[in-house]
């Protein structure tokens, strides 16, 4: 053996190794309940970062313990299109070129984003290679795969046939920077202060934050018990504006804040969500003065084609020199949406879109978590399920993009009905007959598709997957993305199956700098984990994201943290070197030594069971360095122990530590069977049996 180890010289090796001997493949031939993950499809539109990283080293390890403890384990590896986000990094690199979205037509859009969406795909399968994730390349699935594509359709065509499904113009988050709705989940609250303004309006002054949506107004608003104000009530007051008299109702209702401003809000129920709800229970006009693009659109005289924030600022030096302006609060705290994406405004707009009514698939969800069903690792996250279900809002599953999976439904101008299918194109309406008939142009919610991920993969992959994996035995992700896509597999598993879509789900925490810091480009402290494996191993990567915090905690990482396990990895590799080296017969193996690796292999196993890897690797570590190696080999060396217990050891501590490390591990497996001084070792330590307790 080498004197140092060098991960360069054994981990593609090693990896091609394992990957042409089947090892990935679950054991078709056990007898035990199997254990399946899902991964959670990347998106197929950049390079791995530290964040993928950590759950390629969480969910490999869960997978390689089961896979030791003679489980039929199977790691189903995926790809996400990733919808939106896909395309607003495509149209990044459009604009560096120097070219936009709309220099090309749809087909040709969607076939350039394909192209680079499948470049980036097959360098994300090789980066997950490099880190060492033993999922089934066999069973690989993309999220526009066409059988995967054709399980979601036929949950949208059930969705419909069950009632759950309806098309209406409804105010919507908007991001006209995206071009495209969202649903309320794909929004950012973030509090800002912004100006309030004091304004004349008719009989009134009033305080908005938007003067630029006035002329949109239906209607202004008091509270029923508001006294100062009671005599308006049911009357129509004429107002004198910017570009010219209006006028509206004065209405009473409960939502009005009598401590807001003056206790009089205008109601603009085309561009305000509370103001969307009060039109609908007193039968408001819908005027629409923000086009899709974020400007003032006909219906505002002189400001039409003015952007949003250009014209709020006109308007309120107009409004000051017409008089109309009384005062403005500077220091005004308040919550405004932001595109998650681009970070833009978001603007609630009225438009046409699909959305799923969500109550009963959101009750199904909670009973099945209330029940044990699926069970959360981390007890905190399902009260935040839990909260997110409570206050879920039918969903909105239209994007205004190219990128993703059409909607398969067809709109009638002779009837003004809709005929939806399961994917196949219709010759008519299946209302009235006619042919005159054209498909929507919108696409798929992304989440709607990888909402589908756990059950539409098992039905497309081999025959009887998904009877004999699912439900899944552990879903394990970023809290970040709880309510985007976990509550989502849940409702629509249990809706399109019957079943949970797996049995635990197991969240983990963000990977910070060193200090705690979020890491971003923009703050410089970036970690490349492909370049760290590159520079220590991956086994030094891998441990270096799940030491020092339970799995469900957000963890601090440096270089130093890896270059430290590096130097663990080169312990094993010696300690194994000393090993081999030693002279002499083997002799007897003693119980005391037995007992303790017995009790170290309970330990660690318990542990394992729960989750708590962070503990299992840190007490690996400490056992195998001042244990084994400060203790047992300084005994060995003075002939105080023998070689059989040693090597017993050796061999046990591998087992132990390979899900954790499997190169290094791996590599001194293959070393120790070439000596073939330490009895039989099955072929591969991968595919070996975990220490039975």
């Amino acid at each position: 053996m080498d004197k140092a180890y060098d991960h360069n010289k054994y981990e593609e090796h090693i990896y091609k190794m394992w990957e042409e001997s089947g090892a990935f493949r679950p054991d078709e031939k056990s007898t035990k309940k199997p254990f399946t993950i899902i991964m959670p499809p990347p998106n197929a539109n950049d390079d791995l970062h530290i964040g993928h990283a950590r759950f390629v080293a969480i969910e490999d390890i869960l997978i390689r313990y089961h896979r030791m403890k003679g489980e039929a384990a199977l790691w189903l590896p995926g790809a996400d299109h990733a919808g939106i986000e896909t395309q607003y990094v495509f149209e990044k690199k459009l604009k560096e070129q120097g070219e936009s979205r709309f220099d090309f037509d749809r087909d040709t859009l969607y076939k350039m984003i394909w192209d680079y969406v499948q470049e980036n795909k097959t360098r994300m399968e090789n980066q997950l290679r490099r880190l060492g994730a033993s999922c089934d390349w066999d069973r690989n699935k993309f999220t526009l795969d066409p059988d995967i594509v054709k399980v979601i359709l036929k949950t949208f065509k059930k969705l419909d046939d069950d009632n759950l499904l309806y098309r209406d113009e409804k105010l919507v988050n908007y991001c006209t920077k995206c071009g495209t709705a969202y649903s309320d989940l794909e929004v950012d609250r973030v509090e800002r202060i912004d100006p309030l303004y004091y304004m004349k309006y008719g009989p009134f002054v009033l305080a908005t934050t938007r003067p630029e949506t006035k002329f949109g107004d239906t209607a202004v608003a008091v509270h029923p018990r508001d006294k100062r104000y009671k005599k308006f009530v049911g009357r129509e007051i004429e107002v004198e504006g910017l570009i010219g008299k209006f006028k509206v109702k004065v209405i009473a209702d409960e939502s009005v804040d009598m401590e807001f401003g003056t206790g009089v809000v205008k109601i603009t129920p085309s561009h305000d969500f509370n103001d969307y709800e009060i039109g609908k229970k007193h039968h408001l006009e819908m005027k629409q003065v923000i086009d899709y693009e974020g400007k003032l659109n006909e219906k505002c005289g002189k400001y039409q084609g003015l952007k949003v924030i250009e014209a709020r600022n006109t308007i309120v030096e107009d409004l000051k020199a017409a008089g109309m302006m009384v005062k403005i609060d500077e220091n005004y705290q308040h919550v405004i949406g932001l595109c998650y994406r681009c970070k833009t405004v978001i603007e609630p707009l009225p438009y046409q879109q699909w959305f799923i009514k969500v109550k009963d698939l959101a009750a199904k969800a909670k009973t099945a978590v209330e029940k044990g069903q699926t069970k959360f690792a981390a007890k905190k996250f399902e009260k935040i399920y839990n909260h997110w279900l409570d206050n879920l809002r039918d969903w909105n599953i239209s994007r205004q993009i190219v990128w993703g999976v059409l909607i398969p439904a067809w709109y009638c101008r002779d009837c003004n009905k809709w005929t939806i299918t399961a994917g196949e194109i219709p010759e008519k309406c299946k209302y009235c007959g006619s042919k005159n008939i054209e498909r929507d142009k919108d696409t798929f919610d992304t989440w709607f598709s990888s909402g589908q991920w756990p059950f539409a993969t098992l039905q497309t992959t081999h025959s009887g997957d998904f009877e004999k994996f699912y439900p899944t035995s552990v879903m394990e992700t970023a809290y970040d993305i709880l309510p985007f896509w976990v509550m989502r597999m849940m409702m629509l598993g249990i809706y399109a199956t019957g079943k949970v879509p797996f049995e635990n789900i197991l969240i983990h925490g963000l990977v910070r700098d060193k200090n705690g810091q979020k890491i971003s480009k923009s703050k410089g402290n970036v970690i490349n984990p492909l370049e760290m494996t590159e520079k220590y191993g991956a086994d030094a990567v891998r441990v270096s994201l799940v030491w020092g915090a339970l799995i469900e905690n957000d963890i601090s990482l440096s270089e130093d943290n890896i270059r430290g396990q590096k130097f663990f990895a080169n312990k094993i590799w010696n300690a194994a070197r000393f090993v081999v080296s030693m002279d002499g017969d083997l002799g007897s193996r003693t119980d005391k030594f037995s007992n303790k690796t017995d009790k170290i292999a309970k330990s660690i196993t318990e542990k394992m069971n729960n989750f708590e890897l962070s503990y299992a690797i840190e007490e690996l570590y400490e056992k195998f360095w001042h244990w084994y190696c400060d203790e047992c080999i300084e005994k060995a060396k003075k002939r105080e122990l023998s070689k059989a217990d040693l090597v017993h050891g050796l061999i046990t501590f591998l087992k132990l530590l390979h899900p954790f490390m499997p190169f290094v591990t791996e590599a001194v497996w293959q070393e120790l069977r070439k000596e073939q001084k330490t009895g039989m070792l099955s072929e591969m330590l991968i595919t070996s049996k975990w220490p039975e307790v």
